[in-house]
């Protein structure tokens, strides 16, 4: 099974042998985020919601395929963008992750791993008043996602939010490491000054 070991092996495992929880987990783990992908290909929800229920259909008829050289995760979003990519053609429509714009102050913010130099504020603790405010953070910070152009919304989920390799990330897009650079600050600036609007308001 490749090079995948520890807990993501025991899950392939488990899935092998047909087990609902271990599928639950998976589904439960991964099922928002590519929604909120798969509307940035499709641009509409119900039918991001359509190919995401397609693809986990897939997932479970093709487990026993999977062999590893790339983790979970990334096998199932190359399925899923297959899918979406297949759909948008239907409509008459190109999806295309690539952005040649070249760097851009943003990357100020960020350190060489793409990390914040300085967390927003919001972010630094949460309290328990936080935890109040919460949902409503929360409801900000996935609606400022869902205003990401497709390809900073593909990057900043798959890297930022799932944690693929940027290797993964770069062949599942088609794109170069420096421009999913680029993407992924553009996006966590975004998301960054709308908790920042958030928080001057509050």
């Amino acid at each position: 099974m490749g090079q995948i070991e520890g807990e993501e092996r025991t899950l392939v495992l488990r899935l092998l042998e047909g087990d609902t929880v271990a599928f639950d987990q998976l589904y439960r783990r991964h099922n928002a985020a590519m929604i909120r992908f798969c509307t940035g290909i499709v641009l509409a929800r119900d039918i991001a919601e359509e190919i995401v229920q397609d693809t986990w259909v897939a997932v479970l008829g093709r487990i026993d395929l999977f062999e590893g050289r790339s983790s979970l995760a990334s096998w199932i979003y190359a399925i899923l963008i297959n899918k979406a990519r297949t759909r948008a053609r239907r409509e008459g429509r190109t999806v295309s992750f690539d952005d040649q714009s070249g760097d851009t102050p943003f990357a100020a913010a960020f350190d060489h791993r793409g990390r914040w130099q300085t967390m927003p504020e919001l972010w630094e603790e949460l309290t328990p008043e936080r935890h109040v405010e919460g949902r409503s953070i929360l409801q900000h910070v996935e609606a400022a996602i869902e205003a990401l152009p497709a390809s900073q919304r593909a990057v900043l989920i798959l890297r930022g939010q799932q944690e693929l390799d940027p290797t993964e990330v770069c062949a599942l897009l088609g794109i170069s490491e420096g421009n999913m650079r680029v993407l992924l600050h553009r996006a966590r600036v975004t998301v960054r000054n709308a908790l920042d609007r958030l928080n001057a308001a509050s």
